[in-house]
């Protein structure tokens, strides 16, 4: 069976007056099943409120758009009330349980990719709500919920019976809803678009990378993420990922080109993307991106806290560590042209801008 490594867009799975939660289908994007990855979108309209829930499976939520509120449960701690805007990463560990709110005009869009592999369904994300018209409380008996938490009848049927929505609800705008507290983001969430710069080519593009060193939580969640932005027209070095692990790629914005080779040589993708679209590269397969003019973004997660990846072109290219006799044998050719390969690329760049 050939393998399909088509980008896909997702498809709404709910929604309402509040907004709407998008989901990546394994069915579509067999690679999701395959590699036991979740990919999901919430997108909130003002004064949307995502109920509070938990997860089958640990996360990374990258904000894509607009800015919030999010309310952050670790396992018996207490409740972190976090301001969020667009270009924050927030870690999502096992257990955690959480609520998103937009009180702003603009809509507020998150995006979610994580592990599976502990989830009830492959390549598929399943939450649990607190709240709602499908909340635990909808599930247990009266009397259950009244003895769990010492509640008369009454007041029990009202818990219940109030809850009409469905994983988002629009408040009412006279609610007031908690304030973010100075010092919950710390330890929490990093921005990707004001961290420091972990690569940084002129007229090539950025890296910032998210590891266990500026976000202690992503060992918890097991896997790093990285935002990448490249200029327009520049390339993003051949590379793979040499730790066996799988990327991951959502398109933040702009557009350009895609290639995957994979075994054999054999180029298993070559594709137009833009915003919105998600791919996944499978081990070992090599990627590479040029953008078109109005350059290109990425938002990554690959399935290890601290990746190792391997570049094919620049100064660090394993072609650079090679013999000269061996590339020379290897590629039979004469001295001359291997001499011409080797003096190319000599920076330490992995990206390159568009040549002149």
């Amino acid at each position: 069976m050939e393998l399909d490594l088509s980008p896909r867009l997702p498809k709404k799975v709910y929604g309402g007056d509040g907004g709407s939660y998008f989901a990546w289908c394994p069915e579509e994007l067999p690679m999701l099943r395959d590699g036991n990855i979740g990919a999901a979108k919430l997108a909130l309209e003002k004064y949307g409120l995502a109920l509070p829930r938990y997860s089958d499976s640990s996360k990374v939520a990258y904000v894509l758009q607009g800015s919030g509120t999010a309310g952050i449960v670790l396992p018996e701690k207490e409740e972190k009330v976090i301001e969020i805007k667009k270009g924050d990463s927030i870690a999502l560990p096992f257990g955690v349980v959480t609520w998103w709110f937009n009180n702003a005009d603009t809509e507020l869009v998150i995006l979610f990719l994580g592990e599976t592999h502990k989830g009830h369904k492959a390549g598929q994300f399943t939450d649990f709500y607190l709240t709602g018209s499908n909340g635990i409380f909808t599930g247990f008996s009266t009397e259950f919920v009244g003895r769990a938490w010492d509640l008369d009848e009454t007041i029990v049927k009202k818990l219940v019976g109030s809850q009409t929505g469905n994983g988002i609800v629009k408040a009412d705008a006279s609610l007031k809803m908690p304030s973010p507290r100075k010092g919950d983001r710390e330890g929490f969430v990093l921005n990707c678009l004001e961290a420091p710069l972990d690569v940084d080519i002129k007229d090539g593009g950025r890296v910032v990378v998210l590891n266990t060193k500026n976000l202690p939580l992503v060992g918890e969640v097991g896997f790093g993420a990285d935002l990448v932005r490249i200029d327009g027209h520049s390339m993003c070095s051949p590379g793979f990922s040499c730790d066996s692990a799988l990327q991951v790629t959502y398109i933040v914005g702009g557009s350009g080109r895609v290639q995957v080779v994979g075994a054999d040589g054999k180029r298993v993708l070559e594709t137009h993307v833009k915003a919105g679209a998600l791919f996944i590269v499978p081990r070992f397969f090599v990627v590479s991106k040029i953008a078109d003019s109005d350059g290109m973004s990425w938002f990554s997660i690959v399935t290890t806290p601290d990746p190792i990846f391997t570049h094919l072109a620049g100064k660090t290219s394993v072609w650079k560590a090679l013999s000269p006799e061996v590339l020379q044998a290897a590629f039979n050719v004469a001295p001359e042209v291997e001499k011409a390969f080797r003096s190319k690329r000599t920076s330490d760049a992995i990206f390159f801008p568009p040549t002149n």
